[in-house]
């Protein structure tokens, strides 16, 4: 098999799998194997098939870039990649997307910060990630592993809304009356204040720190320099 065919196979066989796990078979699945027991079978094959994935990866001969990428398009990816870090880090403190206690009492409370900008900000923070490599690394394979994550993690949103619905029931669906699915579109349609929208200091701090760190270790492990170390170095 081509790297290419197996790289798109692998990302297929990790994405096919966690939706079906997540959803169709998750039931019927937990109620034969006990809640431990689908967590084990479902850790396993995330695990296995995002091995296979790294490994097509790795696999991959260099390949040209589609378009030139300049210190423009540079900017703009960093950017987009700080905003997803906030997004990620606000969205690990009072998520009711989270399958953690407490959530019930976090969907009623009103949405604020990263909550105010959508109502999945770690889901968007992976999507947005996914499309500043594409950005910066325009080659088949990138764009294919990237659409995988962006694919995944937007799909996956969308079914976190109806399993939580479900789950959580009216709690649920307050906090979706409240908060929006895309970035700001509460903010654009008059539905949400702008000014609830601001990130809170965890998430801003904690966005920034994990920005730098990340893109940092970006160069420090052999891969392209990114983010401020461009320019800095």
């Amino acid at each position: 098999m081509q790297p290419t065919s197996l790289l798109i196979t692998t990302c297929a066989l990790f994405v096919g799998s966690h939706l079906a796990l997540s959803h169709p078979l998750r039931d019927g699945l937990a109620s034969r194997l006990g809640e431990r027991g689908f967590q084990i079978v479902y850790s396993i094959v995330a695990i296995a098939t995002l091995i296979m994935v790294v490994q097509a990866w790795r696999g991959m001969p260099p390949e040209p870039p589609l378009w030139a990428v300049g210190d423009g398009l540079w900017i703009v990816a960093s950017l987009i990649v700080l905003f997803a870090s906030i997004l990620f880090m606000g969205s690990l403190i009072g998520n009711p997307a989270l399958a953690a206690p407490g959530a019930v009492e976090a969907a009623q409370a009103p949405p604020r910060g990263v909550f105010a900008i959508t109502r999945h900000p770690m889901m968007w923070g992976f999507a947005l990630w996914a499309i500043a490599h594409v950005m910066v690394m325009p080659t088949p394979g990138q764009i294919v592993l990237s659409a995988t994550i962006a694919f995944l993690a937007l799909v996956g949103s969308a079914g976190q809304d109806v399993k939580k619905a479900r789950l959580m029931g009216e709690a649920w669906r307050g906090w979706a009356a409240r908060t929006s699915f895309v970035p700001y579109a509460g903010q654009l349609s008059g539905k949400a204040s702008w000014a609830e929208a601001i990130p809170r200091p965890h998430a801003l701090l904690g966005g920034i720190v994990l920005w730098i760190a990340a893109t940092w270790a970006h160069g420090a492990l052999g891969y392209m320099v990114a983010g401020i170390w461009r320019w800095t170095g």
